[in-house]
């Protein structure tokens, strides 16, 4: 478990002077569509032209749309056609579609970019196998280290989908703004991650305000820019105004689960605005390490990656975590 004490030093003085980092480009992400599924098609076409991405980039396969879970042998199946049709200079992917959110005991997203790999799992509250990609200063993940990391590009519905894919292109356009609203709340299983967040705000600095805030909710802030916290479920999402490209995720065990979950979903964040978030698919303990680490995440993207690096680069153990949003985000990238 990660404490800000256990960070060295030069270890923050390394993070808090990162310099500009080039982001993965749009043409180095493929979209990937479930042609059995209407509201995946027509999301991924959508992003497709509103990203600008070469019609190679888009890559059609065929699955039973609407279960939460694929099997190891027809994920095998799928991944083999997304892998031999993708160009050769796909760095990433783009999963169009919010089921399935899970590869039996791993995520969709950690399957994707790794493989199947049990090692990435974990019966009972145990470590699991640690990414390649955790801190790494790659660009080009998979040309460097032979991973495409992924992201859902998912919404409840086909509105909300298209109403995230605007807020991350808009957030390449705007000058970034808003606040970090760090959540110390309650309950403490859940609130592990709340030990960092003065590193967080040192990292911020000038750019954004910070507010650190010991409660479970907030209610009518207009200005989010990020939103760490660690509940079960968050009240007062409805109440919220997020800016576009925001990061927003709570610490629990079943965030991933995005249909029928007895917690709250990741997507529940999406719905309200945010551009990305996380969550895991199994029950994963409050490992931090299988959580993003807020200040890895902030410093990765205040240096101007796009919120699929930022993202990946902050969870040490991923195999049972989905990354959601759209994933080309970057408002803090250098402007011309």
């Amino acid at each position: 478990m990660l404490r800000n004490r256990d960070l060295s030093p030069l270890l923050l003085l390394l993070l808090a002077v990162s310099l500009p980092a080039q982001a993965i480009e749009p043409e180095q992400l493929v979209v990937v569509v479930n042609t059995e599924d209407a509201q995946s098609r027509a999301l991924g076409d959508y992003y497709r032209k509103a990203r600008g991405l070469p019609r190679e980039n888009l890559v059609e396969v065929r699955f039973k749309p609407g279960q939460a879970q694929m099997s190891e042998a027809e994920f095998q199946r799928v991944r083999a056609e997304v892998d031999a049709r993708a160009p050769a200079t796909t760095q990433a992917y783009a999963l169009a579609w919010a089921l399935p959110f899970r590869v039996e005991c791993m995520s969709v997203t950690s399957a994707f970019a790794f493989g199947f790999d049990r090692a990435l799992c974990a019966d009972g509250c145990k470590p699991t196998r640690a990414s390649p990609l955790y801190r790494a200063a790659t660009r080009e993940p998979y040309t460097d280290l032979g991973i495409r990391p992924a992201m859902l590009l998912a919404a409840r519905d086909l509105p909300q989908g298209r109403a995230l894919v605007d807020r991350g292109v808009a957030a390449d356009r705007e000058p970034p703004s808003g606040s970090a609203y760090l959540m110390s709340t309650s309950d403490k299983n859940r609130n592990v991650r709340a030990a960092n967040y003065p590193v967080v705000e040192q990292l911020i600095g000038e750019r954004l305000k910070v507010h650190r805030l010991n409660q479970d909710a907030l209610y009518g802030a207009q200005d989010v820019m990020f939103y760490f916290t660690g509940l079960k479920d968050v009240k007062g999402l409805g109440t919220l105004g997020f800016r576009p490209g925001a990061v927003a995720d709570h610490l629990t065990s079943n965030g991933g689960v995005l249909k029928d979950s007895p917690q709250m979903s990741a997507l529940a964040w999406i719905t309200a605005g945010a551009t990305a978030s996380y969550g895991t698919v199994v029950e994963p303990c409050n490992f931090t390490q299988k959580f993003p680490d807020p200040v890895l995440l902030v410093d990765k993207y205040l240096a101007g990656e796009t919120v699929l690096e930022a993202y990946w680069k902050s969870v040490a153990m991923p195999g049972q975590g989905v990354f959601i949003g759209e994933p080309l985000a970057k408002p803090f990238a250098a402007r011309p």
